[in-house]
């Protein structure tokens, strides 16, 4: 489930880019600067990749998704192509096609394996690319998922972060019992956009007592002295202290200070209420532009949100998602997505722009995109075996002989390789 409220399926998308521009000055949401300034990409794992029957593709692993050596297989490849980071999709029901419930379906992958699990065991096998694992908002403890994603950060020396979402799912949350979230039968009703407020108003307390939380170790909180038998400052560990509407949590956490004192938090919206989140709480968010002109309007918005939270002097980068078909020539791009569809029985249709074509192309089409204020964005591959070597092998040389993107990893941390400086202690500081 995305971070805003599931809602169904847009419209199939262009196949292909609009003719490339001149590159203009844009502004980043945070910063001023030339449109031709370096971009940021992500990739975003899925499975066997984002179409429902790409499973069914002879260069897809089905038998091998639930291993280990796949997903480091896949991380591995994204970090030869020098992607700043891969997301990890995640979800506390099996995959369905339909809006808010299950399906019956059979011909499609269903079933994961824990996002945050995997992230920390490929960590020991990469060294520079980032790992953004989901995690539900709505269901899971800010306890718990501070200290896995601190455990993350500390086992990849510094490279963790997390996809915060939110689940709507009737079904899902009874799996729980903890709470009871109504069928929502029409996405506009107001009792609709209610609920879609109320669990985003949850999800931003989430993120800031995950925040609090792995700040209340001092960095220098660990003592180690041998001789004198003490471990940690007592004094150096603090409680939270959170009172809201939707927690109460006193804290300390039991895991001491992240490498990056913050991991990246990022978050997916497709409209005001999830852009007013990613203002308010993330370093990272996701938006699904279909043109430049609505790539433009989308930061705009953002940017405001940003201002009203009291961060407009805090950098935030706005990324902007892709599915992409990508192949060597536009023909067989437009083939591969055709012989998918017709195994799946239905048009392929996403919350994000669908991108058919080569990695020139695709690259013309980036450029364009940044032209809005995008500082980067994040792809998902249609076929992850197939797309994903397409994006590392192909279109990244091509954004380097463009001068847009880098040549080589340029910083040990997430943080660093997105130009986010390590944050102050909060406790600290105090």
């Amino acid at each position: 489930m995305l971070l805003t409220l599931p809602q169904p399926p847009g419209p199939p998308s262009r196949a292909g880019p609009r003719s490339r521009t001149d590159i203009q000055e844009g502004t980043l949401v945070s910063s001023s600067s030339s449109a031709s300034a370096p971009l940021h990409l992500a990739v975003a794992l899925d499975g066997t990749g984002w179409h429902p029957a790409s499973w069914r593709e002879p260069v897809a692993r089905p038998r091998e998704l639930f291993t280990a050596a796949y997903w480091a297989d896949l991380v591995t490849e994204a970090e030869h192509g020098l992607i700043d980071f891969v997301t990890f999709e995640d979800g506390l029901g099996p995959q369905s096609s339909h809006f808010l419930e299950p399906d019956e379906r059979t011909d499609q992958v269903r079933g994961r394996l824990d996002a945050v699990l995997v992230a920390s065991r490929v960590a020991p096998l990469t060294r520079h690319i980032g790992l953004v694992p989901t995690v539900v908002a709505t269901h899971t403890e800010p306890f718990h998922i501070s200290k896995a994603t601190a455990t993350l950060d500390h086992v990849s020396a510094g490279r963790a972060g997390l996809r915060v979402q939110i689940d709507a799912r009737p079904n899902e949350a009874a799996h729980f019992g903890r709470r009871t979230i109504p069928r929502i039968e029409a996405y506009d009703s107001p009792a609709a956009q209610d609920l879609v407020v109320d669990l985003f108003d949850e999800a931003a307390d989430y993120v800031e007592v995950v925040r609090r939380l792995w700040d209340s170790w001092e960095d220098d909180a660990e003592i180690r002295e041998v001789a004198t038998g003490r471990f940690i400052d007592r004094d150096k560990l603090h409680y939270i202290d959170f009172e809201g509407r939707h927690f109460s949590v006193k804290g300390p956490s039991i895991t001491p200070r992240p490498p990056q004192g913050q991991p990246v938090v990022t978050a997916l919206a497709h409209q005001t209420v999830p852009y007013r989140l990613v203002a308010r709480q993330a370093d990272v968010g996701y938006v699904t532009p279909h043109d430049t002109d609505q790539a433009r309007a989308i930061v705009a918005e953002i940017r405001a949100e940003q201002a009203v939270a009291g961060r407009a002097d805090q950098p935030l980068h706005v990324l902007g998602d892709l599915v992409v078909f990508l192949d060597d020539d536009q023909a067989g791009a437009r083939a591969r997505r055709e012989r998918l569809e017709a195994l799946a029985g239905e048009p392929y249709t996403s919350d994000a722009r669908i991108f058919t074509g080569t990695p020139v192309q695709l690259a013309d089409l980036l450029e364009e995109l940044a032209e809005g204020g995008l500082t980067g964005f994040r792809l998902r591959p249609a076929v992850a075996d197939h797309d994903l070597p397409k994006i590392t092998r192909g279109l990244v040389p091509e954004l380097q002989r463009r001068g847009r993107f880098r040549h080589a990893y340029e910083a040990d941390t997430l943080r660093g390789l997105l130009g986010l400086d390590r944050p102050a202690n909060r406790f600290a500081a105090a």
